[in-house]
């Protein structure tokens, strides 16, 4: 009417003073977005939310970006006022319309961002109401993916502790359940943002213990009888051991393990509303994103040292609870970026932390699941990077001492039990190992500065493990290996060593080095049953060639002694071809190589003014 009346009727200004048109508060553009806002609100409590009416708010607020702090403010005061009034479907649409506004107004988010984060902490905050907390999680995982940078980092960060707490509820009730997935499902998405944005939370502790409260075993509800023995749950046999005992013994070897199935990747764009509502469903989820995150060494200890410190105050190195080996086998399998072997490192490395260094037997449970899983990565390959042995060694040669020193029954059961777990997990490692140059390295380094007395016994006695573990890679790698010569003198000034007890060590380590055969393995028949076959052709073969490389070093330490030059083939070659007659023969009859012809092409290369010491030890070991 007042169009009408200004532009038609130009004296209707100045003749009707009462017309309604002429107030100056009418002269104002409608405002249409109130309009709206009211219009998504059903008049009935009990009507549905109108999807076309929130759809068509956001649609205008898009067209109208100035509008759209005043429409997020009336929406986060009416959530405030549908709190006092505990109206769950009023407070639904204000999320929804939310939502809504974060799908269609990506661009204009710093408009309404701060509003939607105060709602959805007052939506945490209602602890008297789970499906209030529910649509928090909901909204806050919706605005985490909508991310399109960093700025809104530390908002998102304030809300770890929260969220976290939610996923730790213990009850089984469906609405508990249902508020501990919404949980886990943000924390997934809390992950996926710290990967796509390469920011590590402060708190992520927190997110991976609640993760780990939620990741549960797949085990069967039927009874033995249904399911059978050899269906029985892959935990069960993965160690039978009851070692909690302070003199309990343990059957759990690397040969009696059975590799964990690898496990179906979970995409939650295709769960089913069963498997969104299931917590231990987002908790794998939740761990393959962490997997994801950990990209480099120092991400993936960001990761696992918290992992490692929630098993041991859990108390889930144990071989029957089995999640520490569950999850960390889990992670093996997705891991893409070929890490596998750095988390088999750092299940090692944890052998050094304040809550294991003291206990023998929870160092024992350690070492049992890097076999495991030093099984599980050999399955796929080849392990190359092998610096932890080092440090396995370094433990079983304390482990030695430690027994060598105890008084105690009880102490030294533990230690033995410790030790067989160590010898375990490293013949296990050899079976992976393509090249045993490394190995001959660690050996020659711990034989430069032997010690005396029970250090240097226990030395010997790591040494001699490391030996078994050398030969085993050898015959696994299927390749020649020439004997090195810093290692071959390092024997031998072992062998000249004041303690007898390590000359007869230093003796052995060469037999073993030499004759693999000769001393056998605590665990040969246990490789065996696990598919592993000694080859006697092969190492026949390997120790020609050992005697070979040995003969051609002596021979360069006689010609360094002596300053002679003699030819290269000046060998006994007649006699040559008669010992290796002999040695088939032998072979045929089963007998071990004690007085193979070799050993006399060493005796005779070098005279008696070389070293005689040395050949006299060495000859006098292997004809005694």
């Amino acid at each position: 009417m007042g169009i009408i009346s200004r532009k038609l009727f130009p004296a209707c200004e100045s003749m009707c003073v009462c017309c309604p048109a002429l107030r100056s508060r009418s002269r104002q553009p409608v405002k249409r977005y109130k309009k709206l806002l009211s219009e998504i609100f059903p008049k009935s409590p009990d009507a549905p939310p109108n999807e076309r009416k929130i759809t068509k708010l956001c649609e205008y607020a898009a067209k109208n970006p100035l509008r759209i702090p005043k429409i997020a403010k009336y929406l986060e005061e009416r959530c405030y006022k549908e709190l006092r009034h505990k109206h769950l479907k009023s407070i639904n649409i204000v999320t929804e319309a939310y939502s809504k506004l974060l799908c269609m107004c990506t661009e204009q988010m710093a408009y309404f961002a701060v509003n939607l984060l105060n709602v959805v902490g007052e939506l945490l905050d209602n602890s008297k109401q789970d499906a209030m907390q529910i649509l928090g999680c909901q909204t806050l995982t919706r605005f985490i993916y909508k991310q399109a940078d960093g700025t809104y980092t530390h908002n998102i960060e304030k809300f770890v502790h929260k969220v976290c707490n939610l996923a730790r509820e213990d009850r089984e009730e469906h609405q508990r359940r249902c508020l501990r997935a919404s949980s886990l499902q943000c924390l997934s998405a809390m992950v996926w943002f710290m990967t796509q944005y390469s920011y590590i939370f402060a708190a992520l502790d927190e997110i991976v213990h609640a993760t780990l409260d939620n990741y549960e075993l797949e085990t069967h509800v039927e009874d033995d009888n249904e399911r059978g023995e050899p269906h029985r749950n892959w935990v069960d046999e993965v160690v039978r051991c009851e070692g909690r005992g302070a003199t309990g013994t343990c059957d759990a070897s690397p040969c009696n393990m059975i590799i964990r199935p690898q496990p179906k990747r979970k995409d939650p764009s295709l769960l089913t509303r069963e498997e969104m509502e299931t917590p231990k469903v987002w908790a794998q989820i939740c761990i393959q994103r962490m997997v994801e995150l950990a990209k480099e060494s120092t991400t993936l200890r960001q990761v696992l040292d918290p992992m490692f410190v929630y098993f041991d105050s859990k108390q889930h190195w144990f071989s029957q609870q089995g999640l520490a080996i569950v999850v960390l086998s889990d992670m093996s399998y997705w891991e893409a970026s070929g890490n596998q072997q750095l988390i088999l490192a750092a299940v090692v490395r944890h052998l050094e932390h304040k809550n294991v260094a003291h206990d023998p037997q929870l160092k024992s449970y350690i070492i049992q699941v890097a076999a495991a899983l030093a099984r599980q990565v050999r399955s796929r390959g080849v392990l190359a990077e092998i610096g932890f042995v080092s440090d396995l060694c370094r433990h079983l040669r304390k482990s030695f001492k430690a027994t060598l020193e105890s008084v105690g029954e009880q102490d030294t059961n533990l230690n033995i039990l410790l030790q067989n777990s160590i010898e375990d997990c490293l013949l296990e490692i050899a079976k992976g190992i393509d090249d045993a140059r490394p190995l001959f390295n660690m050996m020659t380094i711990s034989l430069e500065k032997l010690p005396s007395g029970t250090v240097a016994h226990a030395t010997i006695g790591s040494l001699m493990v490391l030996a078994h573990m050398i030969s085993l890679a050898l015959v696994s790698s299927r390749s020649q290996q020439v004997f090195p010569e810093a290692l071959l003198v390092q024997l031998m000034k072992a062998m000249l060593h004041p303690n007898l007890e390590v000359r007869v060590g230093a003796h052995q380590l060469f037999s073993a080095l030499l004759i693999p055969s000769s001393f056998r393995p605590r665990h040969e028949v246990a490789a065996l049953r696990s598919g592993y076959v000694y080859e006697p052709r092969r190492w026949c073969s390997n120790n020609a060639s050992a005697f070979a490389s040995i003969s051609e070093l002596l021979e360069k330490l006689r010609r360094e002694k002596d300053d002679i030059k003699i030819e290269k083939n000046g060998y006994n070659i007649h006699g040559d071809l008669k010992g290796k007659g002999n040695t088939e023969e032998e072979r045929k009859q089963g007998h071990v190589l004690k007085s193979s012809p070799n050993i006399y092409n060493i005796n005779s290369i070098i005279d008696g003014a070389a070293v005689p010491n040395m050949i006299e030890a060495i000859t006098a070991f292997f004809f005694s």
